[in-house]
Protein backbone atom coordinates (compact mmCIF):
# COMPACT_ATOMS: atom_id res chain seq x y z
CA UNK A 1 0.00 0.00 0.00
CA UNK A 2 1.19 3.49 -0.76
CA UNK A 3 -0.36 6.42 1.01
CA UNK A 4 -1.61 9.24 -1.25
CA UNK A 5 0.99 11.91 -1.98
CA UNK A 6 1.27 14.28 0.88
CA UNK A 7 1.63 17.98 0.01
CA UNK A 8 -1.86 18.43 -1.42
CA UNK A 9 -3.49 16.11 1.15
CA UNK A 10 -1.68 17.81 4.03
CA UNK A 11 -2.67 21.27 2.79
CA UNK A 12 -6.31 20.22 2.46
CA UNK A 13 -6.28 18.61 5.93
CA UNK A 14 -4.93 21.79 7.46
CA UNK A 15 -7.50 23.92 5.63
CA UNK A 16 -10.25 21.60 6.84
CA UNK A 17 -8.89 21.93 10.40
CA UNK A 18 -9.33 25.67 10.05
CA UNK A 19 -13.00 25.27 9.10
CA UNK A 20 -12.84 25.22 5.29
CA UNK A 21 -15.62 22.78 4.31
CA UNK A 22 -14.60 23.00 0.64
CA UNK A 23 -11.26 21.46 1.64
CA UNK A 24 -13.12 18.40 2.91
CA UNK A 25 -14.96 18.09 -0.41
CA UNK A 26 -11.62 18.20 -2.25
CA UNK A 27 -9.99 15.82 0.22
CA UNK A 28 -12.51 12.99 -0.04
CA UNK A 29 -11.60 11.86 -3.58
CA UNK A 30 -7.89 11.97 -2.73
CA UNK A 31 -8.16 9.70 0.32
CA UNK A 32 -11.16 7.54 -0.57
CA UNK A 33 -9.20 4.68 -2.17
CA UNK A 34 -6.87 4.38 0.83
CA UNK A 35 -9.77 4.56 3.29
CA UNK A 36 -11.52 1.87 1.26
CA UNK A 37 -8.40 -0.31 1.52
CA UNK A 38 -8.28 0.22 5.29
CA UNK A 39 -11.99 -0.56 5.66
CA UNK A 40 -11.63 -3.64 3.47
CA UNK A 41 -8.74 -4.87 5.63
CA UNK A 42 -10.92 -4.49 8.72
CA UNK A 43 -13.95 -6.14 7.13
CA UNK A 44 -11.91 -9.05 5.77
CA UNK A 45 -11.22 -10.04 9.38
CA UNK A 46 -14.88 -9.97 10.35
CA UNK A 47 -17.16 -12.99 10.46
CA UNK A 48 -18.85 -13.95 7.21
CA UNK A 49 -22.33 -12.54 6.86
CA UNK A 50 -21.41 -9.41 8.82
CA UNK A 51 -24.21 -6.88 8.38
CA UNK A 52 -21.86 -3.91 8.24
CA UNK A 53 -20.40 -3.43 4.77
CA UNK A 54 -17.09 -1.82 3.76
CA UNK A 55 -18.83 1.22 2.30
CA UNK A 56 -20.90 1.69 5.46
CA UNK A 57 -17.73 1.52 7.55
CA UNK A 58 -16.10 4.22 5.39
CA UNK A 59 -19.21 6.39 5.58
CA UNK A 60 -19.47 6.06 9.36
CA UNK A 61 -15.76 6.85 9.70
CA UNK A 62 -16.21 9.98 7.58
CA UNK A 63 -19.18 11.05 9.69
CA UNK A 64 -17.11 10.68 12.85
CA UNK A 65 -14.15 12.45 11.27
CA UNK A 66 -16.39 15.33 10.19
CA UNK A 67 -17.86 15.60 13.70
CA UNK A 68 -14.36 15.82 15.15
CA UNK A 69 -14.06 19.19 13.40
CA UNK A 70 -11.43 20.65 15.74
CA UNK A 71 -8.74 18.03 15.00
CA UNK A 72 -5.46 19.71 14.11
CA UNK A 73 -4.22 17.44 11.34
CA UNK A 74 -0.44 17.15 11.17
CA UNK A 75 -0.22 15.37 7.82
CA UNK A 76 -1.71 12.56 5.76
CA UNK A 77 -0.11 9.88 7.95
CA UNK A 78 -1.80 11.40 11.01
CA UNK A 79 -5.12 11.38 9.13
CA UNK A 80 -4.83 7.71 8.17
CA UNK A 81 -3.76 6.76 11.70
CA UNK A 82 -6.82 8.48 13.17
CA UNK A 83 -9.01 6.94 10.47
CA UNK A 84 -7.76 3.45 11.37
CA UNK A 85 -8.52 4.10 15.04
CA UNK A 86 -12.01 5.30 14.22
CA UNK A 87 -12.73 2.25 12.06
CA UNK A 88 -11.56 -0.03 14.83
CA UNK A 89 -13.80 1.81 17.30
CA UNK A 90 -16.82 1.48 14.97
CA UNK A 91 -16.32 -2.28 14.61
CA UNK A 92 -15.82 -2.73 18.34
CA UNK A 93 -18.95 -0.70 19.08
CA UNK A 94 -20.85 -2.76 16.51
CA UNK A 95 -19.60 -6.04 18.04
CA UNK A 96 -20.42 -4.93 21.59
CA UNK A 97 -23.90 -3.94 20.46
CA UNK A 98 -24.39 -7.33 18.82
CA UNK A 99 -23.20 -9.12 21.96
CA UNK A 100 -25.49 -7.04 24.12
CA UNK A 101 -28.41 -8.04 21.93
CA UNK A 102 -27.50 -11.66 22.55
CA UNK A 103 -27.57 -10.91 26.28
CA UNK A 104 -24.05 -12.08 26.89
CA UNK A 105 -23.99 -15.03 24.54
CA UNK A 106 -20.49 -16.43 24.02
CA UNK A 107 -18.39 -14.84 21.35
CA UNK A 108 -15.75 -16.54 19.22
CA UNK A 109 -12.33 -16.34 20.79
CA UNK A 110 -9.26 -15.14 18.95
CA UNK A 111 -6.34 -17.53 19.01
CA UNK A 112 -2.85 -16.12 19.46
CA UNK A 113 -1.69 -17.58 16.19
CA UNK A 114 -4.28 -15.40 14.50
CA UNK A 115 -2.83 -12.30 16.13
CA UNK A 116 0.75 -13.35 15.43
CA UNK A 117 0.26 -13.90 11.72
CA UNK A 118 -2.44 -11.24 11.37
CA UNK A 119 -4.58 -13.24 8.99
CA UNK A 120 -7.62 -13.78 11.13
CA UNK A 121 -10.68 -15.05 9.36
CA UNK A 122 -13.26 -14.37 12.12
CA UNK A 123 -11.69 -12.70 15.15
CA UNK A 124 -13.47 -11.83 18.36
CA UNK A 125 -13.08 -8.09 17.97
CA UNK A 126 -14.30 -7.40 21.50
CA UNK A 127 -11.76 -9.75 23.15
CA UNK A 128 -8.95 -8.31 21.06
CA UNK A 129 -10.09 -4.77 21.85
CA UNK A 130 -10.14 -5.54 25.57
CA UNK A 131 -6.63 -6.98 25.38
CA UNK A 132 -5.46 -4.03 23.28
CA UNK A 133 -6.97 -1.58 25.78
CA UNK A 134 -5.09 -3.33 28.58
CA UNK A 135 -1.88 -3.09 26.56
CA UNK A 136 -2.53 0.63 25.93
CA UNK A 137 -2.68 1.22 29.68
CA UNK A 138 0.80 -0.30 29.96
CA UNK A 139 2.36 0.92 26.71
CA UNK A 140 0.33 3.15 24.43
CA UNK A 141 2.86 3.06 21.58
CA UNK A 142 2.83 -0.74 21.36
CA UNK A 143 -0.96 -0.76 21.36
CA UNK A 144 -1.02 1.85 18.60
CA UNK A 145 1.43 -0.24 16.55
CA UNK A 146 -0.83 -3.29 16.87
CA UNK A 147 -3.84 -1.20 15.91
CA UNK A 148 -2.15 0.21 12.83
CA UNK A 149 -0.51 -3.04 11.71
CA UNK A 150 -3.27 -5.52 12.57
CA UNK A 151 -6.43 -3.49 12.13
CA UNK A 152 -5.18 -0.89 9.69
CA UNK A 153 -3.08 -3.23 7.59
CA UNK A 154 -0.20 -0.76 7.49
CA UNK A 155 3.32 -1.97 6.75
CA UNK A 156 6.20 -1.47 9.16
CA UNK A 157 7.37 1.54 7.19
CA UNK A 158 3.92 3.13 7.07
CA UNK A 159 3.41 2.54 10.79
CA UNK A 160 6.77 4.18 11.48
CA UNK A 161 5.72 7.17 9.38
CA UNK A 162 2.37 7.55 11.17
CA UNK A 163 3.96 7.34 14.62
CA UNK A 164 7.13 9.28 13.72
CA UNK A 165 9.41 6.50 14.97
CA UNK A 166 12.01 4.25 13.33
CA UNK A 167 11.13 1.04 11.52
CA UNK A 168 13.39 -0.82 13.96
CA UNK A 169 11.28 0.45 16.85
CA UNK A 170 8.10 -0.63 15.09
CA UNK A 171 9.53 -4.11 14.45
CA UNK A 172 10.69 -4.51 18.05
CA UNK A 173 7.46 -3.19 19.60
CA UNK A 174 5.31 -5.25 17.20
CA UNK A 175 7.07 -8.45 18.31
CA UNK A 176 6.83 -7.60 22.01
CA UNK A 177 3.18 -6.58 21.70
CA UNK A 178 2.24 -9.86 20.01
CA UNK A 179 3.86 -11.85 22.82
CA UNK A 180 2.11 -9.69 25.42
CA UNK A 181 -1.25 -10.19 23.67
CA UNK A 182 -0.70 -13.96 23.62
CA UNK A 183 -0.21 -13.98 27.38
CA UNK A 184 -3.20 -11.71 27.89
CA UNK A 185 -5.50 -13.80 25.71
CA UNK A 186 -4.36 -17.01 27.41
CA UNK A 187 -4.98 -15.44 30.84
CA UNK A 188 -8.57 -14.62 29.88
CA UNK A 189 -9.22 -18.17 28.77
CA UNK A 190 -8.77 -17.77 25.04
CA UNK A 191 -7.21 -20.78 23.34
CA UNK A 192 -3.52 -20.53 22.43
Amino acid sequence: MSLPSSPEVTALLRSWSQGDERALEQLVPLVHAELHRLAHAYMSRERSGHTLQTTALINEAFIRLAKSGNTQWQDRAHFFGISASIMRRILVDFARSRLNKKRGAGARRLALEDVVVADVENPDVVALDDALSALARLDERKAKIVELRFFGGLTTEETAEVLHISTATVTRDWSLARVWLLRELKATGDPP
